[in-house]
C-alpha cells in the first residue's frame, strides 16, 4: 500500500467524500479520484460504496483502514521524534485553543515570543473541538479538558473562576434573579450542549428549569457579547468579565471552577522551538493558578 495513497484513503473514510478528503489534505477532487483508483487497483479490491450520502467503506475498505491507521501512526510517529532532534529556535509551531483562550491568554504570549524568537512562526487555530495532537492536528493545544492519552503531556496553567454576569441594562429591566425559584421569569444564555464546559441545566449551581433560554452560542467570546448585549444571564470567566464596565456579577458568592490545560505530544517536549512557545503560554498564565 502506498502511504500517499493510504493518506487519500483515510481522508475519504473520515469525510466521507471526495470533497470533502481533498479540502483536508488541500489537494484537488481530482487528484483524490485519482488515488483512490489507484489504490483499489493495486489491491484489486473495491474500498468505498459510492452512495446518495457519500462513501461508504466496504469489508475491504474496513480492513483496509486498519492498516492504512496503522501506517499513520507509524509516519506520525517519526516525524514528531525527528522534530523531537530540532533544537533550533525557528520553523512553525501550531497551536489550537479556543477563542478566549487566544484573546486573553495565547496571543499576549506570542506578542512576547515574537520579540525573543523572531524566526519561530506560529500557526493559531480556535476551535471548541478537541485536536488531535496524536495525529499532529496541532503541535501544542490549551484547552480546559484534561487528556487521557500517555503519549500527552499535560499541565495544569490555572483553575479558572466561572461566576453568572448579566448587563447592567438586563438588570434594570428584569431585576436581580432569586435563587430559589429556577430563574422563573428570567433569560439564559448558554453553551451548545454539544461544547459546553459546564452542567446547561443549571447557573452557578442554580437551576435554570423554569428559565427561558435566549440564545445557545458556541464561542466563549459569543457568550460575552450575548451577555454584554442584555440577552440574559450566562456563565463567564470571572478574569474575563471582571472589569467590564457593563457587567454586573450576579451571586456573587457562588463560583464555579474550570481547570485549563496546556497539552502537548511527549516526542515533542523537547523540540526547541516548540518549547519555546509552550513556556511562553505558561509564562501568560502566571500568577493565576
Amino acid at each position: 500500500m502506498n502511504w500517499d495513497d493510504a493518506r487519500i484513503f483515510l481522508a475519504i473514510r473520515r469525510a466521507g467524500t471526495l470533497r470533502g478528503a481533498a479540502a483536508l489534505l488541500e489537494v484537488d477532487q481530482a487528484t483524490a479520484g485519482r488515488r483512490l483508483a489507484a489504490l483499489e487497483a493495486a489491491l484489486g479490491a473495491r474500498l468505498f460504496l459510492r452512495t446518495p450520502n457519500g462513501y461508504v467503506p466496504t469489508p475491504a475498505g474496513e480492513l483496509a483502514g486498519a492498516a492504512a491507521e496503522r501506517m499513520e501512526q507509524a509516519a506520525d510517529q517519526l516525524q514528531r521524534q525527528m522534530q523531537g532532534l530540532d533544537d533550533k529556535l525557528c520553523g512553525v509551531v501550531r497551536v489550537a485553543t479556543s477563542d478566549t483562550m487566544a484573546s486573553f491568554y495565547v496571543i499576549p504570549a506570542l506578542r512576547t515570543l515574537r520579540e525573543a524568537h523572531p524566526d519561530i512562526k506560529v500557526v493559531l487555530g480556535t476551535s471548541t473541538q478537541v485536536t488531535n495532537l496524536t495525529r499532529r492536528e496541532a503541535d501544542i493545544a490549551v484547552r480546559t479538558v484534561k487528556p487521557t492519552s500517555p503519549d500527552l503531556i499535560a499541565r495544569r496553567l490555572a483553575r479558572r473562576q466561572i461566576g453568572v454576569y448579566a448587563s447592567r441594562d438586563y438588570l434594570r429591566r428584569r431585576g436581580v434573579p432569586a435563587m430559589d425559584a429556577a430563574l422563573k421569569g428570567h433569560d439564559v444564555i448558554r453553551y451548545d450542549r454539544a461544547i459546553g464546559p459546564l452542567d446547561g441545566a443549571r447557573l452557578g449551581g442554580v437551576s435554570t428549569g423554569n428559565a427561558r433560554v435566549a440564545l445557545e452560542v458556541n464561542s466563549g467570546l459569543m457568550m460575552l457579547e450575548a451577555v454584554r448585549a442584555g440577552l440574559g444571564l450566562g456563565e463567564l470567566a470571572v478574569l474575563m468579565a471582571q472589569d467590564d464596565p457593563d457587567l454586573v456579577r450576579v451571586w456573587p458568592e457562588r463560583t464555579e471552577r474550570l481547570d485549563v490545560w496546556l497539552v502537548l505530544h511527549a516526542d515533542l517536549n523537547r523540540t526547541a522551538r516548540v518549547r519555546a512557545v509552550a513556556d511562553a503560554i505558561i509564562a501568560a498564565f502566571k500568577g493565576e493558578d
